[in-house]
């Protein structure tokens, strides 16, 4: 089953550099982390078993973040990222990151977005075209963020088909609503940026209905769209693409229990679901590793899988 994770496209940078990265980059910008060996680092950047909510995943992004806020560390995360992709099997990949949150150092939002595409071009070569990768810019939700936002945008339009594929909104759902950014989406709009939204985890159906509203392509997750009958619909009618992340819905407790998951029920209706891996790192996991396991503990068949890989294929952006 872990064949038909050939393409990922709900995959957070941040999220997903291993821990071996992680201490080559700090030891060369002479960063102090809490550990010095790979094992001893992983338990910080990798959820608890015990995680109560997404905000509290979301804590393991700090260290991360730490290492990534010059460009030559950008650069060659993406491209440590894009070689470990294609050792484990994937063909295609969109890498989502939130260029504002690499500024720490005086690192602009372009130049940021420059040296994640230099490095996935040299990852790209060195693999000798055997994985595609392709770059979502993350607005992101909380206070102040608007300023930065629209530069996002900005630059997403910039650099849109030169090895950025989409814009997109991520962070807190539960504390920022998707209603709040409305003006960053419309931007888009009036440049021609694509976009998806993280919409549905942590909050419920109307965030889903403010995304479409704002003419999203796509939803990251959707899990709780399973609560509003007519909303099921609509994404059927829409034709609207939902990338599910099984493993890190159940960290999140988007979903209670793996066999309360949504997945199926998505699938019988005709809605146009994906399996992915959101981070990697973070969840312990990846996106043959996710197939495998709706095989193992959910029940999904070879039939089901090759939908999912078909819908993943043709909702590529």
């Amino acid at each position: 089953m872990e064949r038909y994770g050939q393409t990922d496209l709900h995959l957070h940078l941040d999220g997903s550099l291993p821990a071996e990265t992680i201490l080559k980059l700090a030891k060369k910008d002479h960063i102090e982390l809490p550990a010095d060996t790979p094992e001893g680092l992983r338990p910080y950047l990798t959820v608890k078993i015990d995680c109560e909510s997404l905000n509290e995943y979301l804590k393991c992004f700090d260290l991360p973040l730490a290492v990534l806020q010059t460009e030559e560390n950008l650069r060659i995360a993406a491209y440590e990222l894009g070689r470990d992709l294609k050792e484990r099997g994937l063909r295609y990949a969109e890498v989502r990151f939130a260029p504002q949150l690499h500024g720490e150092k005086g690192v602009t939002q372009e130049k940021a977005v420059q040296a994640v595409l230099e490095g996935f071009a040299g990852a790209m070569e060195a693999c000798q075209g055997r994985v595609e990768l392709k770059a979502i810019l993350c607005c992101m939700r909380g206070r102040k963020t608007h300023a930065a936002n629209m530069e996002t945008v900005r630059v997403a339009a910039q650099y849109l088909g030169k090895g950025v594929a989409a814009a997109d909104l991520a962070g807190a759902e539960g504390l920022y609503p998707t209603e709040d950014y409305e003006e960053e989406f419309t931007y888009a709009r009036s440049l021609g940026v694509p976009f998806t939204i993280h919409a549905g985890e942590a909050d419920g159906p109307v965030s889903i209905w403010k995304a479409l509203e704002f003419g999203a392509l796509r939803i990251g997750h959707g899990v709780r769209a399973i609560e509003d009958e007519r909303l099921m619909e609509e994404l059927v009618r829409r034709g609207t693409v939902l990338e599910m992340c099984p493993t890190s819905n159940l960290q999140t407790k988007a979903v209670g229990r793996l066999s309360d998951y949504p997945l199926r029920e998505y699938l019988r209706r005709g809605i146009k679901v994906t399996v992915n891996s959101d981070n990697m790192t973070v969840s312990d996991t990846w996106a043959g590793r996710e197939f495998a396991l709706l095989s193992r503990e959910y029940g999904l068949t070879e039939a089901e899988a090759e939908i999912l890989r078909k819908n993943a294929e043709e909702a590529r952006f």
